[in-house]
């Protein structure tokens, strides 16, 4: 039995989502204490905050899919895997921008990691894009007439944005449907 949508629209719902939040940032916090203990070259206590942010953030994705946050049908699934693969390569190009910045305001040392995790950005497209390419079931139809681009991450939602209820949200980074610009 799928628990994927179990608590949409039921007295859960709110108390599910809040878990999902609060694990979410579970997982920056303990990434962030790993950091933290790896400068005080503490490699052992950095392993084991590493071992509980990967637990929390699989925390957040249970509660995500108990509320059925993601869509389920096959279509949407696919259509949700390609936006993310265009969105990851645009999210390398920006963290670029930034490690520049950050670089030009003599911040050489954060940019040098903000390159890698841009590098890393451009490794999820390509992951992302192989997997749509390989998995997904194959579409003859034409192109959507209308794209919508995320102006805050990139993800591209193809189809009419405005079937989409009011508070629909960018599957990504959470920001309302009136940040979407049509393409």
């Amino acid at each position: 039995m799928s628990i994927y949508g179990q608590t949409k629209g039921t007295e859960f719902e709110k108390q599910i989502a809040q878990l999902a939040t609060g694990e979410a940032m579970g997982g920056m916090m303990y990434y962030s204490m790993a950091r933290i203990a790896q400068e005080f070259g503490l490699e052992e206590v950095a392993k084991e905050f590493i071992g509980l942010g990967n637990q929390e953030v699989n925390h957040a994705g249970f509660y995500a899919t108990l509320n059925g946050k993601y869509p389920k049908s096959e279509k949407e699934f696919w259509k949700l895997v390609k936006g993310l693969s265009k969105a990851e390569y645009k999210g390398e190009i920006a963290i670029n921008k930034l490690a520049d910045a950050l670089r030009g305001n003599g911040l050489s040392e954060a940019a040098d990691s903000i390159e890698y995790f841009a590098l890393q950005e451009k490794h999820h497209g390509i992951k992302t894009e192989d997997i749509y390419n390989k998995y997904a079931p194959k579409d003859d139809s034409a192109k959507p007439e209308k794209v919508y681009v995320c102006s805050v991450c990139g993800f591209e939602y193809e189809g009419e944005i405005d079937d989409e209820p009011a508070d629909y949200k960018c599957p990504i980074c959470g920001c309302a449907k009136a940040v979407f610009k049509q393409q």
